[in-house]
């Protein structure tokens, strides 16, 4: 036996939308295989056997052959034990009742740390399963004795107690089936259902809609009984007590037998029927005052009890309910009979089974006790048992759907009530003698009831289910309302965040918009958060807002990669460029690695969506060949600023319409000739361009439009919305330009080498004296890609100020800096270049030391920071490109290499 270490959980995280994984939720478990970490299942003498005797349900799997079968074969031949972790994390998944059937292990960046990914539809079972596989392995591999199962059932145990039940689950089975969207609140039976200005709450059978005074009202069993009494409604005779002395008092006044029952009790609880003499009522009347200190006696009617639901107004189902009983088979005690009875697959504990467990406790002696029976006694063959008086589920009842016998009548009298309580799903508990004749006499309300259960017309004992969800889902959603509001979805690595607040300002000319960006989350306009929100928390929050009519999700790469997203489909997905950054981060190394998580967007559109494209990306035009994305079923619309652009000719023949600058307008092509056009803006009207000098706020601008005409908003409101869009007013951090004294001064954000090239050349194009840049580079980027950003800071300005991050990501104060000074005196070796660390600083001694006419260009890390050091020099917003009359004659190479400023 090889000597081994234990595996090490380093870490689990939910990714809890749709994934670069898979399009559900999964966990991600970052495991240390220790000493295991080249040992595989065929080098441990013994181990494979000891696994599957363990664990007989590994034959089964399939595994990468695709064949029951597979797994066994890939053990046979040795395979790794994350790769095993995650097959003994499916298998257990099953009899936690949370089966998946999606896992997979791949390398976690570093020599022994592998992920385990594994589907999941309850968090913290799943999570403790993965933990439980663990140990299982762990176990097996050193020939441990391990008990699995007595952790197991106590997961299977959080897993019934947590789950929805058959109500909440015929309420998502509902909301899938319409397609709309949801997900669950807390441990309990909560339910979110749709999307901003369309979303609704639904907790079994009480919605957002359900009247607290009505559900107050018919908690009240007197008042109820008053008011249907005064609408003409039949109700049980009876009389309402809160002691002994008026029990004496009342009794006299009704006819035996006796119902006693709480005025505001619920599930049966207190409830007793079939009472003749005065000591069975007093009795009773005290097991029903601990639960109300007012009870009801009613004359007990004759007949046979009915649930009747009505939702929305409407009848939807009916059952004839049962109470818990016992059937002789003529050998059998009762005792017996209760033990066959649980036998029954249907049954489990609580409301989780169609029915619920029978159990001889005290009511149920009680019960029998005045049927002349106990446990012990054997019934005849055919001989009935009561075990409980009333019909409740909850105490081991049945129920026999009768929707399609009930008399119109009945439905009639059903939906009046509903409507005199005030009840949008209402439950009425009926006495009838047929429930297939009309309401006579002898009919009579005995109770209503706000939030009534389900299961008994979802999973009958006896006849044909109901969708009694369906119905609450529609009136919820009547007529075809949607349950979704238009979302649209941005990515790339340079521009989503100027875009994305286009698309936000042009839709907000008719409409209440939720954005999440870099810098905050907005709702109608009112930053709620600030801060980096581009992840699937923030998506989440937005959508949950009533208040919301349109959203505008900036979608970055760490909220994929952490998370998942935070919605399960768009309307319109723009990628906006795939171009190098990220690199060394959660993964990313290549290109490619970038394109695999920012299509995660493109993929999410739904179908007739329409995914925007950048044609004048390589990456971005290609997405769909690189990832294997089925483009089916989705509008494919380019944009470019070439007006020839190849690409758009492919757009106009899938999706009808391209987007382009053309002779000085933004223009939206509608026909493959190019015949067909409109000029929807020109180019000088848009502030934010800067004169359409910055090309690649052009490139936004199409990419803006091109959504906005995605999602259906007329061209005239996105000409109106990009004519009023400023980049000081509206796009903050984002080639802010101001007059600062003798010069200029632009804030901007870029960090990666494509962001910094595009801004030097743009201030470039302005021919002023100098370009300087105050600029620090993320710590947590790889050594290539901060060379690749450092060459770009050398070739776009004539002089520089290095700086670090405020979150220095992992290196050592100065270190980025000196790294980036070293690239850029090796590439242009007389540039004038300083090192002043603290951001603020960074900026100020670059203002201080201005020339005439000169630009500072301040790629900032922290806005706020970046803007309290400019105050300081009074700026003057400007949305015109800088003007420099004098000729210019400065060289631009040329100076010393870096030195520290004094006192920095």
């Amino acid at each position: 036996m090889v000597p081994l270490l234990s595996m090490k959980i380093l870490e689990i995280r939910a990714l809890r939308g749709p994934n670069v994984y898979h399009n559900k939720p999964v966990l991600m478990m970052k495991l240390d295989l220790e000493d295991l970490i080249e040992v595989a299942s065929d080098e441990l003498p013994g181990f494979n056997e000891r696994l599957v005797a363990a664990l007989p349900g590994l034959r089964e799997h399939r595994c990468s052959p695709g064949r029951p079968g597979g797994f066994l074969e890939r053990l046979e031949r040795g395979t790794y034990f994350a790769h095993i972790v995650e097959h003994i994390a499916l298998e257990l998944s099953a009899p936690a009742g949370i089966e998946v059937g999606y896992g997979k292990s791949i390398y976690g960046g570093a020599p022994g740390i592998y992920t385990v990914i594994i589907r999941y539809k309850h968090e913290d079972a799943m999570k403790a399963i993965l933990h439980l596989a663990v140990d299982v392995a762990d176990a097996v591999a050193h020939d441990r004795e391990l008990d699995f199962a007595t952790p197991l059932a106590l997961i299977t145990a959080q897993v019934e107690e947590e789950s929805l039940g058959p109500s909440g689950q015929t309420l998502v089975d509902a909301a899938e089936k319409r397609n709309v969207p949801w997900k669950k609140i807390g441990d309990g039976s909560l339910i979110q259902l749709g999307y901003g200005k369309y979303r609704r709450r639904v907790q079994t059978a009480v919605s957002d809609f359900t009247s607290l005074i009505a559900a107050d009202l018919v908690q009240d069993k007197e008042l109820t009984k008053k008011i249907l009494r005064e609408a003409s409604i039949p109700v049980a005779t009876g009389v309402t007590v809160r002691d002994e002395r008026e029990v004496r008092e009342k009794l006299s006044n009704l006819t035996p037998p006796y119902v006693v029952k709480p005025v505001d009790g619920h599930h049966g609880n207190g409830v007793a029927l079939g009472l003749t003499s005065m000591e069975e009522v007093l009795e009773a009347c005290q097991v029903a005052w601990k639960y109300s200190s007012r009870v009801i006696i009613e004359e007990q009617v004759k007949g046979f009890d009915f649930r009747i639901l009505v939702v929305g107004g409407k009848f939807v189902a009916a059952a004839l309910r049962t109470p818990a009983h016992v059937i002789g088979d003529g050998r059998s005690t009762i005792e017996q009979l209760v033990e066959i009875a649980n036998r029954d697959p249907r049954r489990g504990d609580g409301h989780s089974a169609a029915l619920t467990r029978l159990e001889l406790d005290s009511g149920s002696l009680a019960c029998l006790s005045t049927q002349s029976f106990d446990g012990s006694t054997v019934l005849a063959s055919g001989q009935r048992a009561l075990l409980k008086k009333t019909a409740n589920l909850s105490t081991g009842g049945s129920a026999r759907d009768v929707t399609d016998e009930t008399h119109v009548s009945v439905r009639d009298l059903c939906e009046r009530i509903a409507r005199v309580v005030g009840l949008d799903i209402c439950g009425v508990d009926l006495m009838h003698v047929d429930i297939t004749k009309p309401v006579d006499s002898s009919t009579s309300v005995i109770e209503v009831n706000a939030g009534p259960g389900l299961r008994m017309h979802v999973m009958p004992s006896e006849g044909l289910p109901r969708d009694v969800g369906g119905a609450i889902l529609d009136m919820l959603y009547p007529n075809g309302m949607p349950s979704r509001i238009p979302i649209v979805s941005v990515t790339g690595t340079n521009g989503k965040t100027t875009i994305s607040r286009l698309i936000a300002h042009i839709a907000s000319l008719g409409a209440k918009v939720g954005l999440t960006t870099s810098s905050g989350i907005y709702i109608d306009s009112v930053c709620i958060e600030k801060g980096d929100t581009t992840g699937p928390r923030s998506a989440r929050l937005v959508l949950d807002d009533t208040a919301v009519e349109f959203a505008v999700l900036e979608t970055a790469r760490g909220g994929i990669m952490r998370s998942g997203l935070g919605y399960d489909w768009s309307d319109v997905g723009v990628l906006s460029n795939i171009r190098p950054d990220h690199f060394g981060q959660d993964g990313i190394e290549t290109i490619e690695d970038l394109v695999k998580v920012k299509s995660l967007v493109v993929e999410r559109v739904k179908r007739d969506g329409v995914v925007v494209l950048n044609a004048d990306d390589d990456q971005a035009r290609r997405v769909f060949e690189s990832t294997g994305i089925d483009r089916k079923d989705r509008k494919i619309v380019y944009y470019s600023l070439d007006a020839d652009h190849p690409a758009l000719r492919g757009s106009l023949s899938e999706a009808g319409m391209a987007f382009c600058l053309r002779d000085g307008w933004i223009t939206e092509i509608c026909d493959a000739e190019g015949k067909k056009s409109f000029d929807i803006v020109a180019v000088d009207e848009l502030a934010f361009t800067l004169g359409g000098t910055a090309r690649f706020q052009v490139s936004n601008a199409l990419a803006a439009t091109a959504a906005a005409r995605g999602a259906g908003i007329p061209r005239e409101q996105v000409a109106a919305g990009l004519r009023t869009f400023h980049s000081n007013l509206h796009n903050s951090g984002r080639t802010n330009l101001y007059k600062i004294g003798r010069g200029y001064l632009m804030l901007d954000y870029g960090h990666n080498p494509d962001a910094i090239r595009a801004i030097g050349e743009m201030a470039h194009a302005w021919n002023l004296p100098r370009v300087t840049a105050v600029i620090g580079l993320p710590g947590d980027r790889s050594d290539e890609l901060l060379s690749d950003c450092a060459r770009a800071i050398a070739d776009g300005f004539d002089r520089i100020i290095l700086r670090d991050d405020v979150d220095l990501r992992g290196r050592k104060a100065g270190e980025t800096p000196v790294l980036v000074s070293r690239i850029i005196t090796e590439r242009t070796p007389r540039k004038p270049m300083d090192i002043v660390l603290d951001e603020r600083s960074a900026i100020a001694h670059a203002l201080q030391t201005m020339q005439e006419g000169e630009i500072v260009v301040a790629f900032y890390d922290e806005f706020d920071l970046a803007m309290s050091a400019v105050r300081d020099f009074d700026p003057i917003p400007i949305d015109e490109p800088p003007v420099f009359v004098k000729p210019r004659t400065e060289v631009r190479d040329h100076g010393s290499a870096p030195s520290p400023v004094p006192g920095h």
